[in-house]
């Protein structure tokens, strides 16, 4: 039988989402799915990976606990568990943790590698992915002995495809990479990474400055989104360039898109076309991203966002 692994990743000790899609990839294959873990506890997750298709979870550590995170270093574990378990696939997410450990899996074992996937075939050896900002899609087929993905956050939805799983731990030894992380800092805001959000609330050159996005975050908290900006925003100084979402920012597929103040140019379109429901919020009824979206809303951004904030905060 064939096996795929795909390369788990937890946050607030909860597994991600967007790898329950990327586990969906596999939904329709006769093959043994197992999940690669090496952060949190992998007993923990055990539950709501065998609830959508998961069969074996493979907890990666060393005989002293858990690996530091060094991408060096886990790439080498991962690669250690793939060769052990004869598994030919590896998918993970082409989020910023994925893209550091995907890369280096794929340089070791000497093996094609295609990332922010929209699609995979998993029998075929296919995967899918945009061109040329959004114009067009194209179709890759690896070949070789091994083959790596890396799945863009929220392509795919996840499939409920209960069942069991039985828990294992794969203890390796830790290899002198050359490489020494000295300090781990992380983000303490209570900001949701927007390359993985359901939800994601923008705003453009109508906003004015960096001030008026403190209305954005706002709304945004109501209902756990993130927050983005064009370009205009981040050229400007208003926000910082993690916000940006376009051809020169990141490539977002949420379930919903609110644009505010955003003229939609091809540049930031090819960065969130592939949401499921765009609205855009302009007073300026011919730009471009009204004739892009699926809900337009002719007005004024800076009445429209604080009235939904206090409709959203008199539901919930």
């Amino acid at each position: 039988m064939k096996k795929i692994a795909f390369l788990i990743e937890i946050k607030d000790g909860q597994v991600k989402p967007a790898c329950l899609g990327a586990v969906a990839a596999a939904k329709d294959i006769d093959a043994e799915r197992i999940a690669l873990l090496l952060e949190g506890d992998a007993a923990q997750s055990l539950e709501t990976l065998q609830s959508f298709g998961i069969q074996r979870v493979v907890e990666i550590t060393t005989a002293d606990g858990p690996i530091p995170w060094n991408a060096d270093q886990w790439a080498r574990a991962v690669v250690a568990v793939l060769g052990n378990l004869n598994v030919p696939i590896l998918v993970g997410l082409a989020s910023s943790q994925g893209k550091n450990i995907l890369a280096r899996v794929a340089a070791l074992l000497d093996a094609p590698l295609v990332m922010d996937c929209i699609d995979i075939n998993l029998a075929d050896h296919t995967a899918v992915k945009s061109q040329f900002s959004g114009k067009t899609v194209a179709r890759f087929r690896t070949h070789g002995e091994h083959h790596v993905y890396g799945m863009r956050p929220n392509a795919l939805d996840p499939v409920p495809l209960p069942g069991s799983a039985h828990l294992e731990t794969f203890e390796t030894d830790l290899q002198d990479t050359g490489i020494t992380v000295l300090d781990v800092q992380h983000n303490t805001a209570d900001h949701v990474d927007l390359t993985e959000a359901d939800v994601i609330i923008s705003g453009g050159r109508g906003m004015g400055s960096g001030d008026n996005f403190d209305i954005l975050f706002e709304c945004a908290h109501q209902i756990s989104a993130a927050v983005g900006a064009s370009r205009v925003a981040v050229d400007n100084g208003w926000v910082n360039h993690p916000m940006q979402v376009g051809q020169t920012g990141k490539t977002v597929s949420p379930k919903v898109y609110i644009a505010c103040g955003i003229s939609g140019s091809v540049q930031h379109f090819a960065g969130m076309k592939t949401s499921g429901i765009i609205i855009a919020v302009n007073q300026d009824p011919n730009a471009a991203i009204m004739s892009k979206c699926d809900y337009a809303v002719s007005a004024d951004l800076f009445g429209v966002i604080p009235a939904l904030t206090r409709k959203l905060k008199e539901i919930s």
